[in-house]
C-alpha cells in the first residue's frame, strides 16, 4: 500500500512511510533522533517533511497513532479524553494552517483556552516542528497557564523560582544555608524543592519537616517538595509527613513510566493522598513533574518515535493531574540527546511552546551537563528567550552550580536579571512577604537590600553566639 506521505520536488520524489517517520525527520536537528536512527539524513530531506507535514491534516493525528492504542495506556489516555467539541473549530485545518491561526491577533488567550482539550500532544509537536524560534515564543506568551497552591504562578508580568537547595550528603545545615541564600536573592516562589543524595522514606521525611519548619518560622507563601520517588511520598503521607506536592519525572510512553516505576493509577494514588491533607490556601494543585527530551529514547521505550513528540506526549500525562509545576529539564540528559547550546536552546523553547498549548503550566530547568558543547552563555540566551516567553519558573541554585546532582542550570542572582531586565514580578503572595520581610530596600527596581533583614539576622546572631 502506498504511503499518504510523499512529496515531489523537482525531478524527486520522497516517501515517508508513516506519520511517525514523517514527525521524526520533520524535527530541527538534534543528536538524540540521530541516534535512534530516526532523523532526516540531509537538511534538505529535513525541509522536504517540514513541507510535507504542513501540509497535513489535524484529524490525521486522531486516526493514525503514533504508538498502538491497544499497548500503551498514554495513547489511550490522549485518544480516550480527546474533546470533540473543543477540535471543531479548527478540525478542518492542516499543520500549516494551523501554524497561521496560532500567530493570527484574533487567536487571544481566552480563544487558544477554547481549543485546548481538542488538541493532541502529536498535533502540538507537529506545528511546533514548522516554527521558528519567534514563532513559538509568541504563540506561548498567549497561551498562559495559572495554577496555586499557597500562591499563584503563571500570571501576566510574573516570574517564578524554584529554590533548589541541594546538598552532595543532605547536610541539614548546608541545606538551611542555602535554603536562607536563596530566599534572600527573592528566590523560591514556585516551591523550595530539594533533590535527595539519599533517596528513602526516613530522608524524605526528615528534609520535609525541615522545610515546613522554615515555612512555618517565618510565614513564607510557598510550598516545599522533596523530589523522590512517587510511591516513597505516598507512605510518606501515610506517616503523616508534611508534604505539600508530590514529585515525579515522567515520560511519553507507558514503557517510559514503567522503567521508572509507576503508572497512571500510581499517580492517582499519589494525588488523592496529597488532597487528602488539605495543605493548599489559594489552591489545590499538588502535583510536580518533571520530563526532558531523550527519556523515552533512554529508557529503550521510544517506539520510533522522535524525542520531541515523546516529550509533548508526558504533557498529556501531566495535563491528567492539574499539576502546580511541571518543568523540562532540558539540558540535563546530555549531549547524546541535545548536542550543543543551540539544540538545546530549540528544544526549551519547543517544550515550552507544546506545554503551554496544551493547557500545562510549564517552566524550565535552562541547564546542561559538563561534556555538552555549551556554556553560561548559552544558558543566558535561553533564560532570556523563556521569560520573554511567559516562562511560569525557572530554576535557581547557589551559583548555578548543582553540587549533589553535578551539571549547571542558572542562579539566585540569574532570577534577579531576569526580573530586572524584564520587569518580572514574583507571584503576589510572594512578592508582599518579600516586602513585609525587607528583603529588597527598592522593591519597584529589584534593588536588593544591603543589610540582612532582621528577621533573619537575629536567630543568626544567636546561633553565631552560642558557637562562641
Amino acid at each position: 500500500m502506498t504511503s499518504p506521505y510523499r512529496y515531489t520536488l523537482g525531478n524527486r520524489t520522497y516517501n515517508f512511510k508513516n506519520l511517525a517517520e514523517l514527525m521524526a525527520k520533520a524535527t530541527p536537528k538534534r543528536s538524540g533522533d540521530a541516534l535512534a536512527q530516526v532523523a532526516a539524513s540531509s537538511s534538505q530531506e529535513r525541509v522536504v517533511a517540514q513541507m510535507k507535514l504542513a501540509e497535513t491534516p489535524l484529524k490525521n493525528f486522531l486516526n493514525e497513532a503514533l504508538i498502538p492504542y491497544e499497548t500503551d495506556e498514554i495513547t489511550r489516555l490522549i485518544l480516550d479524553e480527546h474533546n470533540k467539541e473543543a477540535f471543531s473549530l479548527i478540525s478542518h485545518m492542516t499543520v500549516g494552517d494551523f501554524r497561521n491561526w496560532l500567530l493570527s491577533d484574533e487567536t487571544t488567550t481566552e480563544v487558544i483556552k477554547s481549543v485546548q482539550d481538542g488538541l493532541t500532544p502529536e498535533m502540538v509537536a507537529a506545528v511546533s516542528k514548522i516554527m521558528r524560534n519567534q514563532e513559538l515564543i509568541l504563540v506561548a506568551k498567549k497561551a498562559k497557564v495559572v495554577k496555586s497552591f499557597r500562591n499563584t504562578i503563571g500570571l501576566d508580568g510574573r516570574l517564578s523560582t524554584r529554590l533548589q537547595p541541594n546538598h552532595p550528603t543532605d547536610d541539614v545545615v548546608g541545606i538551611a544555608a542555602s535554603i536562607l541564600d536563596g530566599l534572600l536573592y527573592a528566590n523560591g516562589d514556585a516551591v523550595i524543592g530539594i533533590n535527595p543524595a539519599t533517596d528513602n522514606i526516613a530522608q524524605a521525611t526528615k528534609l520535609l519537616k525541615l522545610m515546613d519548619e522554615v515555612i512555618q518560622k517565618y510565614e513564607i507563601p510557598t510550598q516545599s517538595c522533596v523530589l523522590t520517588h512517587v510511591t516513597n511520598t505516598i507512605e510518606a503521607i501515610e506517616n503523616k509527613a508534611p508534604v505539600d506536592l508530590v514529585f515525579q519525572s515522567i515520560g511519553g510512553t507507558e514503557a517510559t513510566n514503567s522503567s521508572f516505576g509507576f503508572n497512571l493509577n500510581t499517580l492517582k494514588e499519589a494525588q488523592d493522598a496529597a488532597l487528602s491533607l488539605k495543605r493548599g490556601t489559594v489552591g489545590n494543585s499538588v502535583m510536580y513533574f518533571e520530563t526532558g527530551q531523550g527519556s523515552s529514547l533512554s529508557a529503550n521505550a521510544h517506539h520510533n518515535v522522535d524525542q520531541q513528540t515523546c516529550e509533548a506526549r508526558a504533557y498529556a500525562v501531566a495535563k491528567k493531574f492539574d499539576p502546580l509545576l511541571v518543568n523540562t529539564v532540558v539540558g540535563f540528559i546530555g549531549p547524546e540527546y541535545l548536542y550543543d547550546g543551540k539544540e538545546i536552546t530549540r528544544a526549551g523553547l519547543e517544550d515550552h511552546f507544546c506545554g503551554k498549548l496544551l493547557g500545562v503550566p510549564m517552566g524550565c530547568d535552562i541547564c546542561y551537563t559538563n561534556h555538552a558543547q555549551a556554556d553560561q552563555n548559552d544558558m543566558d540566551d535561553l533564560l532570556t528567550l523563556l521569560s520573554v516567553a511567559g516562562c511560569n519558573f525557572i530554576i535557581g541554585v547557589p551559583g548555578a552550580d548543582d553540587i549533589m546532582l553535578n551539571y549547571q542550570s542558572t542562579s539566585f542572582h540569574d532570577a534577579l536579571y531576569a526580573r530586572k531586565v524584564l520587569g518580572l514580578k514574583p507571584a503576589p503572595e510572594f512578592e508582599k512577604w518579600l516586602e513585609k520581610m525587607d528583603i529588597f530596600s527598592d522593591m519597584k527596581n529589584f534593588i536588593l537590600n544591603k543589610k540582612m533583614p532582621l528577621a533573619f539576622s537575629k536567630p543568626l546572631n544567636n546561633l553565631l553566639g552560642e558557637i562562641a
